[in-house]
């Protein structure tokens, strides 16, 4: 569980990465930035800085922000209720982030589990990406990524995103952030 504080210095240092990355944020979305640490208490290794501009039936917009080395854990966009799962592409904005995705383990990886948690990894085809660059993800596909020593901004186009029915490796993973009050 987060404190207040902890959420607060973590949306000024992620305002630092959007200022980086040439993202300009209006005051409301500056103050409704969503820290993440999955419900493991460990933010600077596992978790995830984000915005999200629109999310309706049909398509989501989203600016996310790693720190250096910050990774948001494995999991996949199940389908649901009927409904084909989402579909997100995602563009790296600054820095550089590590994709993992299902497919031949990638040599030499840079991008590594978070230390403890090796266990709840299970897909190690390592796709970087540069400012520029991105790559789609189909629904139900396992992923994970991770920031590079400078961390990432990164902006995620999909359809409807519903965060609440992610389904995480790892059980322990409480995707809805908690705050002490």
């Amino acid at each position: 569980m987060l404190t207040k504080a902890q959420v607060e210095a973590a949306r000024q240092r992620a305002l630092e990465y959007f200022e980086k990355a040439s993202i300009v944020l209006t005051d409301e979305e500056k103050a409704n930035i969503e820290v993440a640490d999955f419900g493991l208490g460990d933010l600077e290794n596992t978790g995830l800085q984000l915005v999200t501009y629109v999310n309706t039936d049909r398509y989501c917009a989203k600016e996310m922000v790693l720190f250096p080395g910050q990774t948001c854990p494995e999991h996949r966009h199940p389908d649901r209720g009927g409904a084909r799962g989402k579909q997100e592409t995602f563009r790296c904005r600054y820095g550089e982030v590590y994709l993992n995705v299902a497919g031949p383990e990638t040599k030499d990886r840079v991008s590594r589990p978070p230390q403890g948690d090796e266990e709840y990894y299970t897909v190690f085809h390592e796709i970087r990406l540069l400012p520029g660059e991105q790559y789609t993800l189909e629904p139900n596909a396992l992923h994970w990524f991770q920031a590079g020593p400078n961390g990432a901004v990164v902006s995620e186009f999909s359809s409807t995103s519903d965060d609440e029915s992610d389904i995480f490796t790892d059980p322990r993973i409480r995707r809805i952030p908690q705050v002490e009050e």
